[in-house]
């Protein structure tokens, strides 16, 4: 495991001077973050977390007592080689051949489990876990929100499946409601069935603008538009193989673009699934009492305390007509009783956040207890995303976009190599520039979006992350049939080599921190500073020139580092390129 040895081995021996089970200690005990300024220890206990307060106003001189105090009972052995103290902190600073030698190990062993087998997550109930997200409406803008709903939701599923979940991928479409009324009336008016082939959503929003423009102007088209929609609910045979045909083209062209992503889903739902579920949901509501009528004639559920209606909930239209939130909590039944999932994770801009405090709380006075286990993972807004033609009214825009402007840096660089496949390539480095400027923050913060910013080479970017994959991959690759796994250890004693393994060593607690909160940004600092100490040890320990043992350990060093750099890419959706 990670640093298995290492915390448990600490916590055994602290386990007998605090008369505390081992068990106890080991969250207790963590990785010292490396400094730049100087050497540090390895790990250090927080003394305060683990020594019972019997008095409430635990002061600080007292604390720094008992630190002192503990530090004293403790002995140096075959792991660990100095104990120190810090400011309510006891250090311990493990053997140095040991530490090279278990970290490399196990992250040769493990692989792309490296930080999951670790102790931390050895308690981990595994669990089936439902994550709905991108979401995008059907002849509509797939809007810079649906991009990030994207990306931050197949983040958390690869992270939860990563952790050993079982986990089900839901795309929920915006296929139905009024909006369809108005494209079935344009497409009969303005359609065209080869763009429809070719390009199905540019021609679906093409038409959708067209007949928006023209129900403006026309009475009759609005009128046309509420018949064919009426039809659609009906259930028109006729009406509804053409909405069909819109869907499925759409959810074609939608997979060929998630693919271009890394994206997949298991499941392409969406609202027109829970047309008929919504009026059973109106009528369990009923049923329970829980639905009142308003002097609109629209029926609300009342969220108040005070059983007021100061609080409330529109379900249904006075046409009787189901609405979003209906319709949602349809979905939720339904994904429940189909799935029987542990948990559902909804990934969703914050503007939707009442809607979806009020979904969960309608859920629980419907007596569905697993309400409190559905959880509503919300982000900020991204403004100013542009593309040299102007708006982004499709993903493809933004992709392309990320693609022609890293294709255009890498010509005008002078050290690209003459890749293979130049397109692919520039692709998969824009796309991760994307995802880092996205995961870089905490998700609910807005941010302003900038091109330049986002493609530097330099700096904390994506492009520079995929930078430091290539460049170590094709050191391996220099030196691929020279290498041997077993390796003189004591060759990895520089400062510089150190660094490199107190980070590899913490990586499991930047999992364990991302895997609690769900926010990628802990992994994403993470892999920025592994590339910055990388681009260090590769400038002050080179390989080429240096004596046989010394070629091989550092090798091997530089190679746990790619590892481990492209298992943290992979789990925020990167796909790390070897070469650019």
């Amino acid at each position: 495991m990670a640093a298995c040895p290492f915390r448990r081995s600490i916590a055994s021996q602290l386990s007998r001077v605090l008369n505390l089970p081992p068990e106890n200690l080991i969250n207790s005990i963590s990785a010292v973050p490396v400094s730049k300024k100087r050497p540090v220890a390895d790990f250090q206990l927080f003394v305060g977390s683990v020594i019972e307060d019997k008095s409430s106003d635990r002061s600080k001189p007292d604390l720094q007592l008992q630190t002192q105090r503990l530090a004293e009972k403790l002995k140096c052995d075959t792991v660990v080689s100095e104990i120190s103290t810090g400011p309510g902190t006891v250090n311990f600073t493990i053997n140095r051949e040991l530490l090279a030698k278990t970290v490399l190990q196990r992250v040769f062993k493990d692989g792309s489990k490296y930080g999951i087998k670790s102790e931390l997550f050895s308690t981990l109930p595994r669990r089936k876990i439902v994550i709905e997200f991108s979401s995008p409406n059907i002849a509509k803008k797939f809007h810079v929100g649906h991009l990030r709903s994207t990306i931050i939701g197949n983040f958390v599923a690869n992270l939860k499946e990563a952790l050993g979940h079982q986990v089900t991928r839901i795309n929920y479409l915006g296929d139905w409601g009024m909006q369809f009324g108005l494209l079935g009336a344009g497409f009969q008016q303005f359609g065209n069935e080869e763009e429809l082939q070719s390009n199905p959503l540019q021609h679906l929003f093409e038409v959708y603008v067209q007949v928006n423009k023209a129900a403006e102007e026309d009475e009759n088209i609005k009128k046309l538009a509420q018949d064919f929609f009426r039809k659609l609910e009906a259930r028109d045979q006729q009406t509804l193989s053409m909405w069909q045909h819109f869907r499925d083209f759409s959810i074609e062209e939608y997979v060929r673009i998630y693919k271009r992503l890394g994206v997949h889903f298991d499941e392409y739902s969406g609202e027109s699934f829970y047309q008929e579920k919504s009026q059973e949901v109106l009528k369990m509501l009923d049923t329970k009492g829980l639905l009142q009528k308003t002097i609109k004639g629209t029926r609300v559920v009342d969220l108040s305390e005070k059983r007021d209606l100061s609080l409330s909930s529109t379900v249904m239209r006075s046409d009787g007509t189901s609405l979003y939130i209906t319709r949602d909590l349809a979905a939720a039944i339904d994904r429940m009783q189909k799935y029987n999932c542990d948990t559902m994770i909804y990934v969703t801009d914050k503007s939707q956040n009442t809607h979806f405090e009020q979904l969960f709380q309608i859920l629980k006075l419907m007596g569905y207890q697993w309400a409190e286990r559905c959880q509503h993972v919300s982000f900020g807004l991204v403004q100013g995303m542009k593309t040299r033609k102007g708006e982004v009214v499709f993903l493809e825009d933004v992709l392309n976009e990320a693609r022609s402007r890293m294709l255009q840096n890498m010509a005008s660089a002078k050290t690209s190599k003459e890749l293979e496949n130049p397109l692919e390539t520039a692709e998969k480095i824009g796309l991760a520039a994307l995802i880092i400027q996205d995961f870089k923050g905490l998700l609910s913060s807005d941010y302003q979006f900038s091109w330049d910013r986002v493609l530097q080479s330099r700096g904390d970017t994506g492009v520079f992350l995929q930078y430091t994959h290539a460049r170590l991959h094709s050191l391996e690759q220099m030196y691929r049939n020279g290498q041997s796994t077993d390796i003189n250890t004591a060759c990895l004693q520089d400062p510089q080599a150190i660094s490199v393994l107190q980070h590899l060593l913490r990586y499991d607690e930047v999992l364990y921190k991302s895997s609690e909160d769900l926010q990628p940004k802990h992994i994403v600092s993470y892999l920025l500073t592994l590339s910055h100490l990388a681009a260090v040890a590769h400038k002050t320990l080179p390989v080429k020139g240096s004596a046989p043992e010394l070629a091989q350990a550092r090798l091997r060093l530089f190679q746990a580092a790619r590892s481990v750099l492209a298992n943290g890419m992979k789990l925020l959706g990167i796909t790390p390129v070897t070469q650019m």
